[in-house]
């Protein structure tokens, strides 16, 4: 496998910022089409396929593009998209089109092209669609999708396409515009030509064709873990409750104006989903507080704000290049989003894709988001550099490629940024976990570790208002318990009252997970079952009270209990409950103790 991208463009342009459309397209006439024909005559090869990335999604001069390369080099393939930048020899070209032809030197490897008009609504059938088709190819690999997500939700469209088979990688990027604000974007094909509302599918493999996909995203979560409380498609509307926006003017002291882009670049919100950690960036705040992000985020989910300082991201990106350096790719295709690009600058960016071009010529663009399967899950990502390598035969030895970025092996400084949200995630950890203590403490009876009385009543309250009429309540009492402590003090005392807790839960877990209990006061407990009826409440109550007449405590023996045992009465409040379970247990004392009432 050879990839190559077009150097004499390049060259000819030194130094201009955005040379034109039609300049490039005189470039690639002046020989650069002609010496891959003659490569792949030489290797004779006919696969080849043209990657076009442009920052202008202008139909007319990328088809003028097209034509060119079918003229001279008809049997080839060309797939692109518009883009916030190109990538090229590994580094920002800062070229308005940016062409690199791959071509396929073994007979067994195939790349073949799927166009598909899609929209929010047919997405999940755009993806079906693709299934049927992988399946169809037993020989495919990898499959990289470019994309006009144009403000569409693709939660369903990403959720279908774990559907594809289970050993093919997934990847690739949205399209974008060279204006990261412009709706304006395209995909295309040389088959199914150019698309406003399209995704290109590009389905790789052969028995000698190997592919190794990874991403990158250095940022490193901060401070406390928020739930997302309420979310719609890619509006956040809150987090713990309270309107999103708050936690970065709270945190960070960001203000709601028209810096609040710029200055969240910095701190996205590290999204944990599908079993890992996605960058979720902030693209505006709202008026109510809401805040406009990248992707989609779900409601239930955990999110923390993310730190990314220079040498933080680039150590995390040197740990990936590394990991790939035995894979001795041939080529390497980056997909990085358009904030990376923000966050570094133009003079910075090519610190984090330089690098790659050390192993395998590397090719790419930025991207509105990019998509990347890990395990069964395709996730769309956001403020991520999604890498895919490819290459014909196994690795060997004689073939070992060496990334870039040597020095970062040297060095083992840690950044000051690092080490002062190292000390805040410590701080914070400590703080939850006293926090969790004192919840916990508030709520929990200090001697037998049952709920307390407070809580009992709140749970009973809440129990009794969500399961109505199909509720019941035991309250257990110990007989004779003031003889045990007259006559061996109150630790014995306490001993029994421990033993008779853990045998509760000993019931309870076994019994019903829905089930729980809370000490009521001296030797008194409480036992609430949610959707019970009181038959089978009773029949509970008499195996927890025979079980407890066979512990033999040391010193106090054997000990005895009565248990009074009703069920909720539609419409009837849960303080009335309580009265009535009470009486039926003073029923069972008067009736002789030892035994369950109802």
């Amino acid at each position: 496998m050879i990839a190559v991208e077009f150097e004499h463009v390049s060259k000819q342009f030194e130094g201009q910022k955005t040379p034109a459309l039609d300049d490039v397209c005189i470039a690639i006439e002046e020989g650069e089409l002609d010496r891959i024909r003659r490569f792949c005559e030489k290797a004779g090869s006919t696969n080849a396929l043209f990657h076009i990335f442009t920052e202008t999604p202008n139909r007319g001069k990328i088809e003028k593009i097209g034509a060119i390369i079918h003229e001279e080099m008809p049997w080839a393939q060309y797939v692109g998209c518009s883009t916030n930048g190109n990538i090229g020899g590994g580094i920002f070209t800062r070229y308005e089109v940016s062409v690199t032809c791959t071509v396929f030197e073994q007979a067994a490897t195939k790349a073949e092209i799927l166009q598909y008009e899609i929209s929010e609504e047919t997405a999940k059938e755009v993806v079906e669609a693709l299934t049927l088709e992988v399946d169809k190819r037993p020989w495919v690999k990898g499959v990289e999708l470019l994309i006009t997500i144009r403000g569409m939700s693709l939660t369903s469209f990403c959720e279908t396409l774990q559907h594809v088979r289970c050993d093919v990688a997934v990847f690739g990027g949205g399209a974008l515009n060279r204006d990261i604000n412009s709706d304006e974007a395209c995909v295309f094909s040389k088959d199914k030509g150019w698309s406003e509302n399209a995704v290109v599918f590009i389905l790789y493999g052969g028995s000698d064709f190997y592919i190794s996909t990874n991403y990158v995203t250095g940022w490193k979560a901060l401070g406390k873990e928020l739930k997302v409380t309420r979310s719609e498609r890619s509006v956040l509307y809150e987090l713990d409750g309270n309107p999103a926006y708050e936690t970065y003017y709270r945190y960070l002291n960001i203000n709601n104006d028209e810096n609040f882009f710029a200055n969240t670049l910095e701190f996205p919100f590290l999204y944990r989903y599908n079993g890992i950690e996605i960058l979720r960036a902030p693209v505006s705040s709202n008026a109510d507080g809401s805040l406009v992000m990248t992707s989609d985020m779900q409601e239930q989910a955990k999110a923390r704000i993310a730190y990314g300082d220079p040498k933080t991201i680039l150590a995390s990106v040197w740990e990936t290049g590394k990991a790939m350096e035995r894979f001795c790719p041939e080529a390497i295709a980056i997909y990085s989003c358009a904030a990376r690009r923000a966050y570094w600058g133009d003079d910075e960016v090519d610190k984090e894709s330089q690098p790659f071009q050390h192993m395998a010529p590397t090719f790419g663009f930025f991207t509105s988001s990019e998509f990347l399967r890990t395990g069964v899950h395709v996730n769309q990502h956001n403020v991520t550099l999604v890498i895919a390598a490819m290459r014909e035969g196994l690795p060997t030895e004689e073939g070992h490629t060496v990334f870039g970025v040597k020095e970062m092996e040297k060095t083992g400084k840690v950044s000051l940024v690092q080490r002062l949200a190292t000390f805040i995630n410590a701080a914070t950890e400590d703080l939850n976990e006293a926090n969790h203590s004192l919840r916990r403490a508030a709520i929990t009876d200090a001697l037998t570790g049952l709920y307390n009385r407070g809580e009992t009543q709140r749970r009973i309250m809440e129990m009794a208002e969500r399961h109505g009429k199909t509720f019941s309540l035991l309250m257990l009492d110990l007989d004779n318990f003031k003889q045990v402590n007259d006559k061996y003090g109150h630790i014995i005392g306490d001993k029994v009252l421990v033993g008779l807790a853990d045998h509760l839960r000993y019931m309870l877990q076994t019994r019903n997970p829905s089930y729980f209990a809370g000490r009521w006061g001296g030797e008194e407990f409480m036992v609430v079952l949610p959707n019970t009826t009181v038959e089978q409440a009773a029949a509970f109550a008499e195996k927890i009270r025979e079980g407890f007449s066979e512990i033999n405590f040391p010193q106090a023996g054997n000990q005895t209990m009565s248990i009074g045992a009703t069920q909720l009465i539609d419409g009837e409040e849960a303080d009335a409950l309580c009265i009535r379970v009470d009486d039926a247990l003073y029923a069972a004392k008067f009736a002789g103790k030892n035994r369950v009432v109802v």
